[in-house]
């Protein structure tokens, strides 16, 4: 249990009183507002202690954000009650009426002002909801709706951990949807608004907003298939033809979980979520028509990559973070374009030399948004491949790893020196095509490696001349 205390006196005096009394450390949060966190077994108490808004307790719950917040008890009081294991209610302060709005599961804004005051209580509200079960009165919807356009005012980093929160539990496709009928998602995301209602190729059951919002949906329904016994796994619609495929992608991923290069936690992070709603981000500004009437978007993974990066520092939203969703949009149809035919060493090999242990993630997202294309539609033979292609993809990654990516014998800082090159994209190619022929069996030692380089060098160099 966290306890929010307020005080009318010193809180810098309370707040260190508290840590010394409950062997806890004390933590300011800002001037006014302190915390004393205290440890307790495996868990961790918080105590917030802030100072007293207007000139009676009364006044400061009316400011609070939702009434089943506006409650509060005497501290002395409280304490007792809860150490005797006394019902609260006899000496609860109680002027808007919370305690019967939590009693029916009500969220109500405190005042026709509160979500004015600091519109990031829009996306609390939301977070209460998917914790709580709480369900928003109709004044309290209006006032949401008219406070949505001054979350622009709202630091970025706010923003982001409310938003990561209402994305962490399961169910994250219905708090999406929450946000949109709120008119909070677009305003957060204004690039998905124009996805809305935008038809896509006869494959396609839903259109690139609603696919985009259900991808989500998938993500979470494969990462907890992928976690299920075997025998549930054997009941599961993805399961479709046999093949034995879901159970081996589970082994795959529980042997990767042991080399630390994926974890069942991170697919189904907030991060992963936020990359499945975006990785067609690149379609709107791709649209296209042709004289058939056929619907194109070509080149939207490539697309995608400068909205995301928008998007990320908008959001606040970190460069390890931000460079997984990149990553999500720029190749999530590689492992399908792969599937449509024998895959080489050559392939997989390039596919995680652009990727690294990321592909694994970007993989399970392609095959999330495969089923979410289908929609409520069968799915078909080309499931089944895109599935076999990915536990193809993902064995000799964690399984072939040293033959498919072998270690490096030469850096790129040695071969400028030898060849007095400058950094650029050159070095790149040079090292990329020194991998494939190390991995090819064509370079065996760094003799070999200076022979082949000078020789792949000239190509390059006379290719770029002309």
């Amino acid at each position: 249990m966290d306890w929010d205390i307020v005080t009318a006196g010193d809180t810098h005096a309370v707040a260190r009183r508290l840590a010394h009394v409950l062997d806890g450390c004390y933590a300011p949060l800002h001037d006014r507002a302190q915390r004393v966190l205290v440890k307790q077994d495996e868990q961790e108490l918080v105590i917030d202690v802030s100072p007293l808004q207007g000139s009676t307790i009364e006044e400061d719950v009316a400011l609070r954000d939702f009434t089943v917040n506006a409650m509060a008890v005497p501290l002395t009081e409280a304490v007792s009650a809860v150490a005797t294991d006394v019902p609260l209610t006899p000496i609860l302060i109680d002027p808007l009426h919370g305690e019967q709005d939590l009693r029916t599961g009500t969220l109500r804004a405190t005042s026709a002002s509160a979500l004015e005051y600091d519109p990031l209580r829009i996306l609390r509200a939301v977070r209460f909801m998917t914790y709580y079960a709480f369900t928003l009165d109709p004044t309290t919807v209006t006032l949401i709706e008219q406070a949505v356009p001054r979350l622009a005012q709202v630091a970025s980093e706010r923003i982001h951990e409310e938003l990561y929160a209402i994305l962490r539990p399961a169910g994250a496709t219905e708090r999406l949807y929450c946000l949109d009928q709120l008119h909070v998602l677009t305003a957060l995301l204004p690039e998905l608004d124009v996805a809305r209602g935008m038809l896509q190729p006869v494959l396609h059951h839903w259109d690139v907003f609603d696919h985009s919002l259900r991808t989500v949906f998938m993500l979470e329904a494969l990462g907890t298939t992928l976690q299920q016994t075997p025998e549930e796994i054997a009941q599961s619609p993805f399961d479709i033809g046999g093949q034995g495929d879901l159970l081996a992608l589970k082994e795959l991923l529980l042997e990767a979980e042991e080399q630390h290069i994926f974890s069942f936690a991170t697919l189904l992070s907030p991060q992963m979520k936020l990359a499945a709603l975006l990785h067609d981000i690149g379609k709107p500004p791709t649209h296209a028509v042709d004289e058939e009437g056929n619907i194109t978007f070509y080149h939207h993974p490539q697309a995608g990559v400068p909205l995301i990066r928008t998007i990320a520092k908008r959001l606040s939203i970190s460069t390890h973070d931000g460079r997984l969703m990149q990553q999500v949009a720029a190749h999530h149809m590689r492992p399908g374009q792969l599937s449509q035919d024998p895959v080489t060493p050559r392939a997989i090999r390039r596919y995680f030399m652009d990727l690294g242990p990321n592909g694994i993630y970007v993989a399970l997202v392609a095959l999330a948004d495969h089923l979410a294309m289908r929609g409520p539609e069968p799915l078909t033979i080309h499931w089944q491949r895109h599935r076999g292609t990915v536990r193809l993809l993902l064995t000799c990654y964690i399984r072939e790893r040293d033959s498919i990516l072998p270690p490096r014998l030469i850096q790129a800082d040695e071969l400028m020196r030898r060849y007095h090159l400058e950094p650029g994209p050159l070095i790149g190619q040079l090292l990329e095509a020194i991998a494939e022929a190390q991995a090819e069996g064509v370079v065996h030692s760094r003799e070999d490696i200076f022979w082949f380089a000078e020789e792949k060098l000239h190509q390059l160099q006379s290719t770029g001349e002309k």
